[in-house]
Parts: C-alpha cells; sequence; structure tokens
C-alpha cells in the first residue's frame, strides 16, 4: 500500500522528494527494487512522467529531465534545444540508522518493519529525527506511513509498542497533536489475510455450505477466522510458537506485542491464558472505574465509591454495605476492621515532580483472603496505577481505599511520607509492620510508621516468589475453568517483570506486596532455641540379643 502511494504521489508532485526506511538498508532496497519500481514501470504511458536514469534502478528512481551534453557546435551555433518540462521529483531509500534523512524534507516517508529495528537501531530515536524531515517550522510539508507487525519486546517491539501507544488519536496535546505526531491505526488480522478474499476484495470471515470464489480464483470453503482459531488451538503446546504466530497474525493490540514466554520470570503461558480469557468475557464488564471521596467532603468520616470513566481506580468487587468503612477504634487509634477479609500492597512515592517529568506511577492493589464473609476468596480486587499532580493527593487515594474497604496496607518504607501520612491522620493501626521480624527486632522508625523495605535481596526474592506462586495457583486455566484475575495492565507487568530491574515496574511490587500482605504468616521468623539439652542420667539400653548393652 505504501509502495503504490510513494509511486503515486511522486508521479503527480513536482520539486519533491519521498523516501523509504526498514528494519534494515538490504530491507529497504528490496522494498524500492521489489515494489517501487516495478509499479512505476508497469504504468500506463500516458501517467508515466519523464524518467532520467535506467528504467530498474537500485537506488534512486528520479522523474527528471535527463542532462543533456553540451557541444561546441550547440554553443557557437546557439542552437535552441527543445525544453521539456519535468518533476524533478526522486524516491529513494537509506541505510536503517538514528539520523537517516536527518536535514532533507520529505514529502512522503514509508516507514517498513518499524517493529523490527533491533539494537543498536532504534526506531524511537529515528522516528524523532526523521519527524522533522516532514515539517517547515510548525507548518507540516510531509506525511509518514508507518506499518510493521512487532517482534519481541526485547527485539524492537517494546520500542514500537511505545511509539503506537503515543500515537492515541483521543489524546493530543495543545496543538491538535498527539505526542509522537503520528495517528495509531490497528488492522485486525482476518480484513486482509491472503486466500480469504473473495472476487468483491471482501474478506470471507465465516465459511458456509457455498463454497465462495476467492480473487485468486481458488474456492473458500472455511472462514478466515475458523481458520486462524484453528492455528491457534495446534499451537498451545507450544507458548512461544503460539505468541510468535499472534505476533505476525494478530486479531487485537495485545496479540500484535505479545513477548516470548521464555523472557518471562513468571508463568507467561498462564498470565496469557488470562489475558485472552478476559477479552473474551468483554472485561470492561467486569472491572469498573471510579473514584473514592469523602462523605459530604468531610475527611476521617465515611468514604463512598463514585463510578467515573477518568477515575483512577479500577475495581471488581464492592464490598456489602455491611463490611465497607469498618473501622475500629482501640486506645483512640483506629484500625481496620476487615483485616480477616483481605489487605492491600502499596508501591508509593514521595516527591511530586521529577526532573523530566517521567517519574514511575503509585501503585495500590487490594488482594482477598478466605475468609467466612460475602468476599470472593484469592481475588484482586482494586487497581490502581497512577502518578496524581501532587504527592498528597495520592496519599489521600490511597488512605480513602483503605478506610472504604476496612483493610490494612503493607507498603515500602524506604519512601515513608505515606506512611507518615497514615500516622498523621491517626492511621497507624492501618500500617502493617514487616511480617519478617518480631516485633523487638523491628528499628525504631519501622515501629513508628510499619512498612517494609522492599531493597533487600531477601525481601525481593519473597515478593517474586509470592507473586509466582499466585500466578500458578489463581490465573490462567485452574481446575474449575479460568481465573477471576480481571486486571490486564497488571497482567502485561506481570509478565514484562524484571527483577534486576523492578523500577518501571509498579504494578508488580504492589500487587506481590498485596500477596505477601495477606500470606504474612509465611514470613514469620523462626524462634531461635536457647537452651541446652539436660541430661536426667537415665541410661538407654539395646535388648538386641542374649545380653543388654548400655547405648552411650
Amino acid at each position: 500500500m505504501s509502495s503504490a502511494e510513494l509511486v503515486n504521489q511522486a508521479t503527480i508532485s513536482s520539486d519533491s522528494r519521498f523516501g523509504i526506511l526498514s528494519k534494515s538498508g538490504a530491507d529497504a532496497k528490496k522494498m524500492f527494487t521489489d515494489k517501487v519500481v516495478p509499479i512505476s514501470v508497469n504504468y500506463p504511458f500516458f501517467f508515466k512522467p519523464i524518467q532520467d536514469g535506467m528504467d530498474r534502478p537500485k537506488t534512486e528512481l528520479a522523474y527528471r529531465v535527463p542532462a543533456s551534453k553540451l557541444t561546441r557546435r550547440k554553443l557557437e551555433s546557439n542552437e535552441q534545444l527543445r525544453e521539456l518540462d519535468g518533476l524533478d521529483t526522486t524516491i529513494d531509500w537509506k541505510n536503517t540508522g538514528d539520523n537517516s534523512y536527518d536535514g532533507e524534507k520529505l514529502k512522503l516517508l514509508a516507514h517498513d518493519e518499524s517493529g523490527k529495528w533491533e539494537r543498536p537501531d532504534n526506531i524511537l530515536n529515528n522516528w524523532r529525527v526523521t519527524k522533522t524531515t516532514l515539517r517547515l517550522g510548525s507548518r507540516i510539508v510531509g506525511k509518514c506511513m508507518m506499518g510493521s507487525t512487532s517482534n519481541a519486546l526485547d527485539k524492537g517491539g517494546d520500542n514500537f509498542k511505545k511509539l503506537y501507544y503515543n500515537s492515541d488519536v483521543t489524546k493530543r496535546n495543545r496543538n491538535g497533536q498527539t505526542s509522537s505526531g503520528l495517528y495509531s491505526l490497528f488492522i485486525p488480522m482476518e480484513w486482509n489475510y491472503e486466500g480469504f478474499i473473495d472476487t468483491y476484495g471482501l474478506p470471507v470471515f465465516i465459511g458456509s455450505k457455498t463454497p465462495v470464489k476467492g480473487v485468486d480464483g481458488y474456492e473458500i470453503t472455511t472462514g478466515v477466522i475458523e481458520h486462524w482459531e484453528n492455528e491457534v488451538e495446534g499451537l498451545k503446546s507450544d507458548q512461544d510458537s503460539l505468541n510468535e504466530y499472534y505476533r505476525q497474525f494478530p486479531r487485537t493490540e495485545q496479540h500484535a506485542f505479545r513477548d516470548e514466554s521464555k523472557q518471562s520470570l513468571f508463568n507467561l503461558t498462564k498470565i496469557y491464558q488470562q489475558i485472552d480469557y478476559n477479552e473474551e468475557i468483554n472485561n470492561k464488564t467486569s472491572t469498573t472505574l471510579g473514584s473514592f471521596q469523602w462523605d459530604n467532603g468531610i475527611k476521617d468520616t465515611k468514604v463512598s465509591f463514585m463510578p467515573n470513566k477518568n477515575g483512577r481506580f479500577n475495581i471488581s468487587w464492592v464490598p456489602p454495605k455491611n463490611l465497607q468503612n469498618r473501622v475500629i477504634i482501640r486506645n483512640g487509634a483506629k484500625y481496620p476492621g476487615n483485616e480477616h477479609i483481605g489487605a492491600f500492597g502499596c508501591d508509593s512515592y514521595d516527591i511530586s515532580g521529577t526532573v523530566d517529568g517521567k517519574g514511575s506511577n503509585g501503585a495500590l492493589h487490594g488482594l482477598t483472603k478466605f475468609s467466612m464473609e460475602d468476599a470472593p476468596p484469592n481475588h484482586f480486587f482494586l487497581e490502581y496505577i497512577s502518578r496524581p499532580q501532587t504527592a498528597e493527593i495520592f496519599f489521600e487515594d490511597i488512605l480513602m481505599a483503605c478506610v472504604f474497604y476496612g483493610m490494612p496496607i503493607l507498603a515500602e518504607n524506604n519512601k515513608p511520607r505515606l506512611l507518615y501520612y497514615f500516622k498523621r491522620r491517626g492511621y497507624r493501626g492501618f500500617s502493617i509492620n514487616r511480617p519478617d521480624k518480631v516485633w523487638n527486632k523491628l528499628s525504631t522508625t519501622e515501629k513508628e510508621i510499619g512498612g517494609i523495605p522492599n531493597s533487600s535481596e531477601d525481601i525481593k526474592q519473597a515478593h517474586a516468589a509470592a507473586v509466582e506462586s499466585y500466578i500458578e495457583e489463581y490465573v490462567g486455566a485452574i481446575e474449575n475453568g479460568y481465573g477471576d484475575m480481571y486486571f490486564q495492565k497488571t497482567l502485561e507487568d506481570w509478565g514484562k517483570f524484571n527483577i534486576n530491574n523492578r523500577t518501571k515496574h509498579d504494578a508488580t511490587i504492589s500487587s506481590g506486596l498485596a500477596i505477601m500482605a495477606c500470606n504474612k504468616n509465611r514470613y514469620k521468623p523462626n524462634p531461635e532455641k536457647k537452651y541446652q539439652p539436660i541430661s536426667l542420667g537415665i541410661k538407654r539400653y539395646n535388648n538386641d540379643g542374649v545380653t543388654s548393652k548400655i547405648i552411650k
């Protein structure tokens, strides 16, 4: 499509330049020689402009008047040559690099295989440069067609995924443009899968008893969706092959950016099973976006949940009225009344703004445990991944969630502002002490505000093991069907989690802390035995044989 558009625009534009980039110079050249040039060669003569050079060039297709040689006879006789009009327009390709086409002005740039740029090449860096070739100051003078399927995330797919989601047409700056300057468009595979297009150019989604004649002359008896599902079913035993098939022939955006299972710390098979299941059941009906607020705006009273499509909270379970806002007052201090039902985990932050404006999000997750109350067991019921304008707004959001559900929170105390906020408001009883130490072994700060330092190697390993254990038991295909983990952002974050680079994985950190909070008894330290065995002087005998013998 982009090859045809290159030739179409080039043959009707004057004094213009058109370019091609791909994941490598060889791929860009192949697109030029195997697609662009043949399209131009096969143009009807009345559409084809004057062309300079060879009829099948290898590097540049030039629509201009060929240069003529000036001879002495021509100059002496002042012979007037017949002037020919040419477009002075060219199509060429460049080798792949961050600075390809830097400093030039293009009317159309075809970016091929943009989701497959591997290190050291980077599609994000290249686009920052090539975007300027399509602009003249604030005026847009050229366009880009960037199409691709995606590689695995660490093989160029991650950068392409960022570029794709930075091109959301519903999120524009005050100039009316997306963050990237592009518009994202996802085309599901069933709309243009070869072998399933009828003579009218329409896809055959579902097969029928009467065969349909295809555009290639063959009869189509099976619909493209059934064909795709049959392929998927045959690859379910090989998750890496299945993920590759999803990326090459995606039906959803999640399919397009699937990662390799061997790169994940956790069971990616079960994670993707859950993601696919959530999509099948129309996950929007399982979760609700909204906000918490104090009744009548009076703090430290009762909290209500208000559905709101722009809300920062995503919840899948609301406790019945008798379990909401259960706060116990003991000796003037507030304690959670539903600690036996579940707990929260939180990955907090202390600084409202950062120098680069790219600070990590704050995250909160709520998880239930088995209880006799009217609550689903072992169920993640709340997801919060956001960074409000100020840290105080974030702290208040977290506090209201804890009060509404009446559950305690396990948070990192190496970023202590959240925990000090709880203490100042009288909610120290909601902050769980680190479960791997007894009270007498806690530091002064840990006794004061609670929390857990999520930086030691032991805690990191325990945290990862907690998430891994939960995924194996409650995510994806389980004994009675599928799990009830409905938060796609968290599932995707689990799939990308890197224990050696945890900074970007806010959702995994907070969800892991929630699991640890609900299973804190597992982390209790074993009491040290400080006594010595006492001998009572009683002899033991071995009665084998004829004569008993004293056992020494």
